[in-house]
């Protein structure tokens, strides 16, 4: 962290930060990292800030870091975030601690939100993690396509294969593999199944070791500090937004009003330089969706998403930012990162130009019909989107299903053999189920 913000400080431009604003920690969960950060940089900034706990976080610090500066409050906040999973995970399997220092105190500022991801209904349904949640929007993808499973997954493999062939070719990536429409497809000991119909590398890989930092200042400030004039990469806009907080209370589980509405708030910009956030397939697909595009034609990424560059933790669009940045030096234009948190719950965009323009955060407002989510026993539904976990050796364990009727949603598990291949063999969407209590059954 001291390293990569000792980098994008250089010259005289440490000097000049007043805020020091790190990205809210999966393995290093204190409360203010800001204040041990500037005491290692020998700074004494006039605040900290953190960000709340999401993947938004990034984008938003950098958003609040920019409305600061172009309200003439800062001249220069510095936005900082890490993770180092591998000694940390090292510590846990060990049962000892990390060592690193907890500063304690509270900083100054925390940006944003946060609470329970999941309703209480969804969680004794086995709604627990993204694992569950994603794949199940992917199959609403899928039925909303008309696809089969092998024709989806052909599909998706045909697009997020060049996500791989992106971080290839990133310095800074992770994983420099590339793979091949058919080896994105093609389960097996490298590519084991995880939840239906998702293979290993549809996930993001949180198993990472990696840092970003950037400087949001004024002008003035950049040009006091020497930092050259074709370095310089303006924000033009960041906001953010939520969809209805319980997935289950989502009118359409592969749907976001919430992107739609940042997309228009920003004014639909056409961009030169584009990263959707892209934790799995389905979050992509989702915001192509809102956004008006086609996978078929674009490849969405500048890292090469968070499954090939990396995904640490809250911290990947610190990493996005970065690259569209140095995408910007490069080839000048506009470029666009965008964000989530939790199951496709918060939403953030950040707009980024070679050439100056007046900075926008409006804020939009979001418009949403909320569905009910049952509670008991549900004795006649439809199916309308499904998962299933497997076990490391390829074996089915649990099968997760979402259903509607007239009264709303509901969800229902089971670990029957039986039941969790009903979902697996032939097409289980839009068949009629039953739910009691947690349980679902398909006849």
């Amino acid at each position: 962290m001291e390293e990569v913000a000792r980098a994008a400080t250089r010259g005289s431009l440490l000097d000049k930060v007043k805020s020091v604003a790190v990205v809210d920690s999966f393995s290093w969960p204190v409360a203010d990292p800001g204040s041990a950060l500037s005491a290692a940089l020998g700074i004494r900034p006039c605040e900290t800030v953190r960000s709340a706990r999401g993947g938004v976080g990034p984008l938003a610090l950098i958003g609040d870091a920019a409305a600061r500066v172009a309200s003439g409050v800062l001249d220069a906040a510095l936005v900082v975030g890490a993770e180092a999973m591998t000694p940390y995970m090292a510590a846990v399997k060990a049962g000892q601690e990390t060592g690193w220092e907890d500063p304690g105190g509270e900083p100054s500022r925390v940006v944003g939100k946060d609470r329970d991801a999941s309703h209480p209904l969804e969680t004794e349904a086995g709604l627990i993690a993204p694992i569950f949640y994603y794949p199940l929007i992917e199959h609403a993808h899928r039925a909303a396509a008309g696809r089969s499973v092998d024709e989806h997954v052909a599909w998706v493999s045909s697009w997020w294969s060049r996500f791989s062939e992106v971080a290839a070719s990133h310095p800074d990536a992770w994983s420099r593999s590339r793979f091949t429409p058919e080896e994105v497809a093609t389960a097996g000991p490298s590519n084991r199944l995880v939840s239906s119909p998702y293979r290993k590398v549809m996930n993001a890989n949180i198993q990472v070791d990696q840092a970003a930092a950037v400087v949001v200042c004024s002008a003035e400030t950049a040009a006091a500090a020497g930092v050259p004039r074709d370095e310089w990469v303006f924000v033009h806009g960041s906001t953010g937004a939520e969809d209805e907080w319980f997935v289950g209370e989502r009118a359409s589980l592969h749907r976001s009003p919430a992107i739609a509405a940042i997309f228009e708030a920003l004014g639909r910009p056409e961009v030169e330089h584009l990263d959707l956030y892209s934790c799995f397939p389905s979050a992509v697909q989702t915001a192509a969706l809102e956004m008006g595009l086609s996978l078929d034609d674009v490849t969405p990424t500048v890292t090469g998403g968070l499954a090939f560059f990396g995904g640490p933790a809250n911290n990947y669009t610190l990493h996005s930012a970065v690259t569209l940045v140095d995408r910007l030096r490069e080839s000048p234009g506009r470029g666009l990162a965008t964000a989530v948190g939790w199951y496709l719950t918060k939403h953030h965009a950040l707009l980024l130009g070679s050439e100056p323009a007046e900075f926008s955060s409006h804020a939009p407002s979001v418009e949403s019909a909320r569905t009910t989510i049952i509670e008991g026993d549900v004795p006649h539904a439809l199916t309308e989107s499904f998962t299933a976990l497997y076990d490391r050796d390829g074996t089915p364990t649990m099968g997760i299903l979402s259903a509607k009727n007239d009264a709303g949603r509901a969800f229902g598990k089971s670990h029957d053999e039986e039941q969790v291949r009903a979902l697996l063999d032939g097409e289980a969407i839009g068949r009629t189920v039953r739910i009691d209590g947690s349980e679902y059954t398909l006849p």
